[in-house]
Formats: structure tokens, C-alpha cells, sequence
């Protein structure tokens, strides 16, 4: 009799698992989403609304308790007011767009040659490429900028081979500029476009390009009516991991850039620690939020779109 209690309950278990089992496997990113991410972007959207005092913490409270007991919201709209009255702002949101679209558009020129590559290479050698797209990640992000300081400063390699070879007779100033900010974006990013275009292309039916050669279309031809559409959902993912964390980026403009190169990163950083200006600085990033939702929105349906012709 207990032998069939137990296999009955096992039985139940299993079938509520099976039901459930997807319930379950959703929550677990779900909370995840809600804990560190959800959270905080509700206690930033709350400071955004908050007044800048001198106190620990800087910011005033949004709910004030009298002691007639009546309870006071506060919103200070002034905040987001401010961001449109200064041209700072405004700047350092159009160069950060600007600034990370052309970052993510010279990352894909360079990383679709190379996934295209390494798609098309044998198995045995396609896990070394691979290996050695991802092998970068093995060293601190932090010491791969600080060697580029050291490629591109005045006396540094470039600089001294080229004057070796008596290409120039003085060195180029190439560090705290623009370029010097592309090339540390795109250095620094590049494994994430490389890898969402591997996956796409490496799953790639053979037999179309074989279909297209034997109907008389040449390699260029080829590429244009077939590759190159069928890759666009691995073209969205990368440029979505590249162009959504570059717009952000604070430590490759402060390392490399010049005094010219104004991204938001660096705003919020003198707002938040040298202004102490928390409120500000809370609408800054809640703005900055809210003008990245719109591409990546655009960039999803783009790629759903896309993905349905495929199939």
C-alpha cells in the first residue's frame, strides 16, 4: 500500500512539475529583472523628482509627514526643466548618440569579414578563432584601455615605427581625440558583434549559395541577395549589444578622449561626484533611458520583422 502512495505521489509531483516547470524556469530571470534592475531604476526615478540639500543623503524626501498628520509629495519637475535650459546636456546626448552610432557602424564593417570568416572555416579551426575573439575578456577591461594609451600617445608605438621607417618626421596626435575614442570602442566591443553574427551566419543553408551559384550569380551578387539578408537578425543583436552600452560608456572617453569628446557617462560621473547634484544627475540617466528605449524598440521590431520573413 505504501508502494502506491509514494508512486501516486511521485506521479503528482511529476505532472504538477511538467505544468509548472516553465512558470518556474520564467520567474527565475523575472526576479532577477525586478531585483537589479526594476529596483533601482525605481529608486533613481525617485531622486530624479527629489530637491539637491546639503544632508547625507543629498536629496530631500519626496513624502513629508506633518505633524498635524497630513503627508506632502513633493515632486521637483525643475530636475528634468534644467536638462533643456543648460546646452550641456543637450551636447553630451547628441554626441553620445552620435558618437556610439558611428562606433556600432565601424564595429559591424570590421566584425562582419570576421564572422563571415570563422562561419566558413573548418570545425577544428573555427574553436581557435573563436577562442581568440573571446580571449581579450581573459584581461582586466581597465588594463586593455591603458595599453592603447601607451599605442597611441606621442612617443608611443605607432608613432616611433613610423618615424623608424621615415613615414613621418613628427609624431601624430592621436591620443585624447575622437579617433582615439572609436578605436577603443570598437576594440573594446567588438567580440560582442562578432559573436551574434557567428551565430547567425554559421547557420547559414549551405545549399542556397550553392543554388545561387548554379544559377549563374556571381560571389558579390550572392552576398547581396542572400548572405547579407538572411544575417540581418545577427546585424540587430550586435548592433544592440554594441550601440546600447556605448552610449553609456564613461571609462574608454575618459582614458582616451580629449577635452572635446563629451559623452553622458561623463556628465553623470561630475554630477553624482563632484557636483554632489544627485537629483540632476538621477534625471540625466532617466532621460538617457528613455532616448535608448526608442532604438532599441526600433531595432526589436526591425529584427521580429525580419525573423518572420525568414521563416
Amino acid at each position: 500500500m505504501s508502494d502506491i502512495s509514494g508512486h501516486n505521489f511521485h506521479t503528482t509531483f511529476y505532472h504538477w512539475l511538467k505544468r509548472r516547470g516553465r512558470t518556474l524556469v520564467i520567474s527565475v530571470p523575472f526576479w532577477w529583472l525586478i531585483v537589479f534592475f526594476l529596483a533601482p531604476f525605481l529608486v533613481v526615478l525617485k531622486i530624479s523628482f527629489a530637491e539637491a540639500i546639503i544632508a547625507q543623503p543629498p536629496y530631500s524626501q519626496l513624502l513629508t509627514f506633518a505633524e498635524d498628520g497630513v503627508v506632502q509629495l513633493k515632486l521637483f519637475i525643475s530636475n528634468y526643466g534644467y536638462l533643456l535650459d543648460d546646452s550641456l546636456y543637450i551636447s553630451a546626448y547628441w554626441s553620445s548618440i552620435k558618437i556610439a552610432f558611428v562606433s556600432t557602424l565601424i564595429t559591424l564593417l570590421v566584425a562582419y569579414p570576421m564572422a563571415y570568416y570563422i562561419a566558413r572555416s573548418p570545425s577544428h579551426r573555427r574553436n581557435i578563432l573563436l577562442m581568440l575573439i573571446v580571449l581579450p575578456f581573459w584581461t582586466s577591461f581597465l588594463l586593455r584601455v591603458y595599453a592603447w594609451i601607451g599605442i597611441l600617445k606621442t612617443n608611443g608605438i605607432i608613432n616611433n615605427v613610423l618615424m623608424w621607417l621615415g613615414i613621418i618626421d613628427e609624431p601624430f596626435v592621436m591620443l585624447q581625440t575622437n579617433f582615439a575614442v572609436y578605436v577603443g570602442i570598437v576594440y573594446t566591443y567588438l567580440p560582442f558583434m562578432v559573436l551574434p553574427l557567428f551565430t547567425n551566419l554559421v547557420k547559414l543553408d549551405e545549399s542556397l549559395l550553392e543554388a545561387s551559384s548554379d544559377l549563374g550569380a556571381g560571389s558579390l551578387t550572392t552576398f547581396l541577395k542572400i548572405t547579407l539578408p538572411l544575417s540581418i537578425p545577427g546585424i540587430i543583436a550586435g548592433s544592440m549589444l554594441v550601440f546600447i552600452p556605448v552610449v553609456g560608456e564613461f571609462v574608454i572617453p575618459a582614458l582616451l578622449g580629449g577635452p572635446s569628446t563629451l559623452m553622458i557617462g561623463q556628465v553623470l560621473w561630475n554630477e553624482f561626484f563632484s557636483n554632489r547634484d544627485w537629483p540632476v544627475a538621477s534625471a540625466v540617466a532617466i532621460v538617457m533611458l528613455v532616448l535608448l528605449v526608442v532604438p532599441i524598440m526600433l531595432l526589436r521590431n526591425a529584427q521580429n520583422a525580419s525573423n518572420e520573413e525568414g521563416a
